[in-house]
């Protein structure tokens, strides 16, 4: 099936078109005040991990958030990089981010974690760059979500887990709104990996959040992502991926 990377490069000029239409999807219609919510205020360096076309990034700015983007689709670091609210933007795998020291205080990482080929050194890459206290703030899709599917679109639709909730799996869900078209790629974590890789980062969760749909009366039954915030530690040890740790 190719990389993820690949796949979100193949459709970035999509991507663009679908996340800037305002009003459009779940960021217009209350997911990503949300997720600011868990934000700590702006200090030092924001880091916007897999920011995509920047949408994200550029409201970080706007609330005096001083961000560095990094995405590792060069269409979608291009598009971030040259909008008319410009970004200081890198293309990198966030697997292997191009700071060499603990540089910033808030990493934010949304809705990209289950877009990257490497979720596990995703997040020990973003732990590495992250100084002393630093937090590291995570939106996904929620991996109920990502499980299993409505049988059909009636409000008390029966919910079915297609296949096992356990493990990893990559999965594409296309959709069309209005007239535009984008797939949703991806890979499926258990609520337990990412967990996991936040525990091998030396990260420590003090927040978590469920976020529901407003309008989707199913998607009020069940959550529709997760929203995580994590703290470094002080002289916490980081397991990197040939097994030591920084």
């Amino acid at each position: 099936m190719g990389s993820l990377r690949d796949a979100w490069e193949a459709q970035a000029d999509d991507w663009a078109t679908w996340a800037r239409t305002p009003g459009h999807d779940s960021f217009w219609k209350g997911h990503a005040d949300a997720f600011l919510r868990l934000l700590p205020p702006p200090g030092r360096l924001t880091l916007d991990l897999g920011c995509g076309e920047g949408r994200l990034g550029r409201l970080l700015q706007e609330r005096g958030h001083r961000v560095v983007a990094v995405d590792g689709a060069p269409t979608l670091a291009r598009l971030a990089a040259r909008h008319d609210q410009m970004l200081a933007v890198a293309v990198a795998d966030l697997a292997a981010l191009p700071f060499r020291e603990p540089c910033a205080d808030l990493a934010v990482a949304y809705m990209s974690l289950q877009d990257v080929d490497d979720m596990l050194g995703s997040v020990g890459q973003a732990a590495r760059a992250l100084t002393a206290g630093g937090r590291l703030c995570i939106a996904v899709v929620h991996p109920v979500n990502s499980a299993g599917s409505f049988e059909n679109d009636d409000p008390d639709s029966r919910f079915t887990v297609d296949g096992s909730y356990l493990g990893s799996f990559r999965y594409a869900d296309a959709f069309e709104r209005d007239g535009l078209r984008i797939t949703f790629h991806g890979r499926h974590h258990p609520l337990e990996e990412y967990s996991a890789a936040l525990e091998r980062a030396g990260l420590l969760v003090e927040a978590m959040r469920e976020p529901a749909d407003r309008e989707d009366a199913r998607w009020q039954r069940l959550p529709l992502f997760l929203h995580l915030r994590a703290v470094r530690g002080e002289g916490a040890m980081i397991a990197i991926d040939d097994g030591g740790t920084a």
